[in-house]
C-alpha cells in the first residue's frame, strides 16, 4: 500500500521552561536535564511536554537529545504522539531534528510516522516542519 507524505509546518512557543544541572563537576562540561512544555499551532495544535538531556562543552556549545510528547491535533487528527528530537546550540541557534517514534501514535493518530525539526534563535515563536505519513 502506497502512502502519500503531507508536509506540515506552523509554530510553537515555549510556556514553561525547567533546567537543572544534575552533574557538575570542577574542571568537567556541565550536563543539565530540562523539563519543557510547548504550545503548538499551525497543522500541530495542541501542547507538548519534552524531557531533555543537555551536554555544555566549555565552547558555549551544547549538545541534547530528548522525547517530547504532543497532544492535541495533527492535520486535524486528533490524538497524541511522541517526537524524538536531538540537537546542538551553537552561535544563539538551537538546531533540532525531530523523528516520530513507530508506534506512538494514539487515538486517530495511529500508524503516524514522521521527520522534521526547527531551528530556534531568541525569537518567541518558533517556525517548525514535519514531513508526515501514516502506515
Amino acid at each position: 500500500m502506497e502512502t502519500t507524505t503531507v508536509h506540515a509546518s506552523g509554530t510553537f512557543k515555549p510556556t514553561s521552561w525547567d533546567e537543572k544541572p544534575y552533574a557538575e563537576l570542577e574542571g568537567a562540561p556541565k550536563l543539565t536535564y530540562a523539563h519543557v512544555t510547548n504550545s503548538y499551532a499551525g497543522h500541530i495544535e495542541g501542547e507538548g511536554t519534552s524531557d531533555s538531556l543537555m551536554f555544555y562543552g566549555k565552547d558555549g556549545t551544547a549538545t541534547y537529545f530528548g522525547f517530547e510528547r504532543v497532544v492535541g491535533k495533527l492535520g486535524g487528527r486528533s490524538g497524541s504522539f511522541v517526537l524524538q528530537g536531538a540537537g546542538t546550540w551553537r552561535d544563539g541557534v538551537a538546531t533540532t531534528a525531530w523523528t516520530v517514534v513507530p508506534g506512538s501514535g494514539t487515538e486517530a493518530l495511529k500508524g503516524l510516522r514522521g521527520e522534521g525539526g526547527f531551528a530556534a534563535g531568541s525569537e518567541g515563536e518558533v517556525s517548525y516542519s514535519l514531513d508526515y505519513r501514516f502506515e
